[in-house]
């Protein structure tokens, strides 16, 4: 999920200071802590999740469109290719609407996942696409459009003061309630904090500033909980993320305060590669929960195993085609594809029906899945020759 504001993204924060933790809030991991944590799961490995029938989060979650029968036969699919992760964003408003039966439908939602091997990373907030999120009926798929109904969580509400009682109040019941669930992997607190993605006039204004001061107190309100599992937000701009002096106000927040760093990559593997040697230097384990577009590079065939190698856990954008549009390229939104489809799936591993869009994709996925932890077995690194026929 990459988006067009980079003007935005990377305006000039007014930094502004985020507000002490209590003396007896507990504190963030060590990189001990974390990379004990790290030690004991399996190798990361899943998707972005959104079911092919639901446009955004909201469509996923609400009560009248929510498919458990659909999720359990997607995250079938991802059992079969080796996955043990999805990251799965929620929603404020759908806390605000009705608590109990949110909780209720997250609960229904880790039965099955827990029965195909899937722990997920539960997103709380993201600062892509629409602003102005509405419960309710979602409006149809924008035609030829990559991702046209996506929602953002708070979005405009962040403006507002008075909301953020509400939003503590969120946090600490979904992360409180799920805080020792053996089943959840992880938190992310925030997608792309200081991103937007094509609805320039919609933003809230000094989104940069409003996120770099509300920020810190998400990662508060979820630390209060103690939760047993880590907490993360993904940087994703361009720049030298090992250089503290080049990061801008919600990357320092970022880094500072997450549990195991995660990150976002959707270039060649050169690039890559000089991203995870970047974030080393922080001392804590690595997850990329964000990458594989096709046609900018990122791939498969030439990430996946490199990732392996450097025991970097790896969740793709996109797993079935579905309502999202998202084997659509970014540049759908200025040059909607509605004569033909792009070249290439931009997103996304499966065809609706399940098929691999890539069969060697499958396998590699396999193979790496089953492969011992930092092992790139050659089925997975190499294609396979084609038989030959003795005479």
């Amino acid at each position: 999920m990459r988006h067009a504001l980079l003007a935005l993204a990377f305006a000039t924060a007014v930094l502004i200071a985020p507000r002490a933790p209590a003396a007896d809030a507990p504190a963030r991991w060590t990189p001990a802590q974390a990379h004990a944590w790290y030690a004991h799961q399996s190798w990361p490995l899943g998707s972005n999740y959104v079911p092919a029938d639901a446009i955004n989060e909201l469509e996923m979650w609400q009560a009248a469109t929510f498919d458990p029968a659909r999720i359990d036969k997607e995250l079938g699919w991802a059992q079969q290719l080796g996955m043990n992760t999805m990251r799965v964003f929620l929603h404020d408003l759908l806390w605000k609407q009705d608590a109990k039966g949110f909780k209720q439908r997250i609960d229904a939602f880790l039965v099955i996942a827990h029965k195909h091997g899937i722990k997920p990373i539960f997103v709380l907030f993201d600062s892509c696409w629409d602003p102005e999120p509405k419960l309710g009926p979602q409006h149809p798929p924008i035609p030829g459009v990559h991702n046209s109904g996506w929602v953002q969580s708070p979005g405009v509400a962040m403006t507002d003061p008075s909301q953020y009682p509400r939003l503590e109040q969120y946090v600490k019941d979904i992360v409180g309630h799920y805080a020792k669930d053996p089943r959840v992997l992880a938190w992310d607190m925030w997608n792309e904090p200081d991103g937007g993605g094509n609805y320039d006039a919609r933003q809230p204004k000094d989104k940069v500033a409003l996120v770099a001061k509300l920020l810190p107190q998400v990662f508060a309100w979820a630390r209060s909980a103690s939760p047993t599992q880590p907490l993360t937000s993904g940087v994703w701009h361009g720049g030298d993320w090992s250089d503290p002096a080049k990061l801008n106000a919600v990357e320092r927040i970022q880094l500072d305060e997450s549990d195991v760093i995660s990150f976002h990559n959707y270039g060649w593997p050169e690039e890559f590669a000089v991203r995870v040697e970047q974030l080393s230097r922080y001392g804590r384990p690595l997850i990329c929960t964000e990458y594989m577009a096709r046609g900018a590079g990122s791939t498969i065939d030439g990430v996946l195993p490199l990732a392996k190698k450097l025991d970097v856990g790896m969740v793709n954008w996109g797993f079935v085609e579905g309502r999202t549009q998202t084997t659509l390229p970014w540049d759908s939104w200025q040059r909607p594809y509605t004569l033909q489809p792009p070249t290439l799936w931009f997103h996304d591993l499966l065809h609706g029906d399940g098929t691999p869009y890539r069969q060697r994709e499958a396998d590699i996925l396999r193979a790496l899945s089953h492969a011992p932890r930092g092992v790139v077995p050659e089925a997975a690194a190499l294609y396979p020759a084609p038989a030959t026929t003795e005479r």
